[in-house]
């Protein structure tokens, strides 16, 4: 061996856990300390807990929260995007439709779901100025916005 190079070593160290178990080891520090031994250890001791490493369970509690917060956010901006008493002009429709269906007193969305309901298409294009293309861009932007339409339905049945 050679001199000066290794190490003193201590043939008597003692190691302290955080549970209060002792015993001693040789080792090349004279007093060791440890956070968990196989006295507390659930592996050996065979007790079902969770063993904590700086905070990660409540850690992971926080996210999975988290993330339970954003998915009722989302579904309540998704309930607020289809609700009937959206005003018309949120759809962002223009003006000119805009004013037409004002016209014909038709304020919210859920007029015009109900008009679509009864009358179907054709209950739009009676409307004076309202054509087909009009009727189609209208439909589009309800699409759009998550509303299921009379059409729509029927379709599907079909299918």
């Amino acid at each position: 061996m050679k001199p000066n190079i290794h190490p003193k070593w201590y043939p008597a160290a003692k190691v302290s856990c955080a549970c209060g178990s002792e015993w001693t080891v040789g080792a090349t520090e004279p007093e060791i300390r440890v956070n968990i031994c196989s006295s507390c250890h659930p592996f050996f001791t065979g007790e079902q807990r969770i063993v904590d490493t700086e905070g990660q369970v409540d850690r992971f509690i926080r996210r999975l929260k988290a993330r339970e917060d954003i998915q009722q956010e989302t579904q309540r901006r998704a309930a607020e995007l289809t609700s009937p008493e959206l005003a018309l002009t949120e759809l962002g429709l223009g003006t000119r439709i805009e004013n037409l269906l004002a016209g014909e007193g038709f304020k919210k969305v859920g007029d015009v779901l109900e008009l679509l309901q009864t009358a179907g298409e054709e209950g739009l294009t009676d409307i004076r100025g309202l054509g087909l293309t009009y009727s189609a861009n209208l439909k589009k932007s309800l699409r759009a916005r998550g509303y299921i339409l009379p059409d729509d339905e029927q379709a599907e049945e079909s299918a």
